[in-house]
């Protein structure tokens, strides 16, 4: 049997996942990508250590991926936590799996990944072309603007891995969605995702405080309590704990116009053992002193209880205690798309086959995070652009005659 002509447009890890499945099957493929160079996001996703994926009960990793767990949920279930990590030491990359449960690389960078990786995909066969940027289709052809112009191009089959909207810089703008509606598809606009929040610190608090980071606390949103940390920003906050939250708030926002995260500052401290301690201080002694003496609060954690309870010095010791397990922080606005870590929204589930293909434009495959989907960070962004890359490959196979 001849070789299928196979083209994957967007050279990131949903991609270049599906191009090492379809080139080891024999087929002839190319990789597609408007940037000078591949995989520039997943650089980015390494620059403070590459997360690959998460080593927990594969029910909960699933469970992670939200609304969009039973569309997933083949894909993850074919290539699970355990294969992106049998996948990553067979280029050659040692891992370790921290003590959160995620799984990083022992070189804690991308870049010998990607080195390897590139330079399997390339013993395989497969063909990259850098500086080409899709913008859309003539009949059953792609169409790419190149330095050297427009040119056209066609294939057997295609998948487009073009990305969702954050980070446009890196080459995931987004700008496929006006043609592929054009086409028929359906796609849902895109917000921010693991993202950070603007608040309306006063002058003051913004000036003094500004890169301070609030460390052992919980902070609790609908999605429930969850513990760790985040940094005060010029224009609200950001960070692990504040990321884990994203989605409530962004939602809630929108739904609602306000939305709260509520910090617990003495997670160690329950509310009766802050407020007896509290009271036994006396209302003579400073707010400074008792919220030190008693809570172990200073600096950035002391200047939020003023910030958000300007009553804090006159208050009683059970309205104390109350602020100091429930500070809510009135969250105004997500941070622009272009700030967040992904995006959540892309191509509607309905629009795709069990195969991963566009029932609008037969013989053209998605995956990778232009589909609609969103997860946590801890290595389950990059664990479903892989599965879904792993499982678009196998789609096309079964839909080539």
């Amino acid at each position: 049997m001849d070789k299928a002509q196979l083209a994957i447009v967007g050279g990131g890890p949903a991609g270049l996942m599906a191009a090492e499945v379809l080139s080891a099957a024999g087929h002839a493929v190319t990789v597609y990508d408007a940037m000078p160079s591949l995989g520039r996001k997943f650089l980015l996703a390494g620059k403070s250590g590459l997360n690959l994926t998460h080593v927990e009960e594969h029910a909960q990793l699933r469970s992670r991926f939200g609304e969009a767990e039973g569309a997933l949920g083949v894909a993850l279930d074919a290539f699970d936590a355990a294969a992106v990590g049998r996948w990553a030491e067979g280029l050659g990359i040692e891992t370790f799996v921290g003590t959160s449960g995620r799984v990083f690389p022992r070189v804690m960078k991308t870049s010998p990944l990607l080195r390897a990786w590139l330079a399997r995909l390339q013993d395989q066969g497969v063909r990259f072309k850098t500086r080409h940027r899709c913008c859309g289709f003539a009949g059953q052809e792609l169409v790419f603007d190149t330095p050297s112009g427009r040119v056209t191009a066609g294939h057997d089959a295609v998948l487009l891995a073009l990305g969702g909207a954050s980070w446009p810089r890196l080459g995931a703008d987004g700008s496929w969605i006006p043609w592929l509606r054009e086409a028929g598809v359906q796609v849902h606009d895109f917000r921010p995702a693991n993202c950070g929040f603007d608040v309306d610190w006063s002058p003051v608090f913004r000036e003094r405080f500004a890169g301070g980071a609030v460390k052992a606390v919980t902070a609790e949103s609908a999605v429930g309590v969850v513990p760790g940390e985040f940094v005060i920003t010029q224009t609200g906050m950001e960070g692990g704990l504040v990321y884990a939250h994203a989605a409530c708030l962004r939602d809630q926002l929108a739904a609602e116009g306000v939305a709260y995260l509520v910090l617990d500052l003495a997670p160690q401290r329950s509310m009766e053992r802050l407020e007896h301690d509290l009271l036994r201080q006396g209302s003579k002694v400073s707010l400074a002193n008792r919220l030190r003496k008693v809570a172990g609060l200073e600096g950035v954690k002391a200047a939020l209880v003023r910030e958000v309870f300007p009553e804090a010095a006159a208050a009683s010791p059970d309205e104390l205690a109350r602020m100091l397990k429930a500070l809510p922080i009135t969250v105004v606005r997500p941070r622009p798309l272009a700030e967040a870590i992904s995006s959540a929204g892309g191509v509607a589930w309905s629009s795709v086959d069990a195969n991963g293909m566009l029932t609008a434009r037969p013989g053209v495959f998605v995956a990778g995070e232009m589909l609609d989907w969103e997860a946590p960070t801890g290595g389950y962004l990059l664990t479903a652009c892989f599965a879904t890359g792993v499982a678009a490959a196998a789609g096309m196979e079964r839909w080539l005659p």
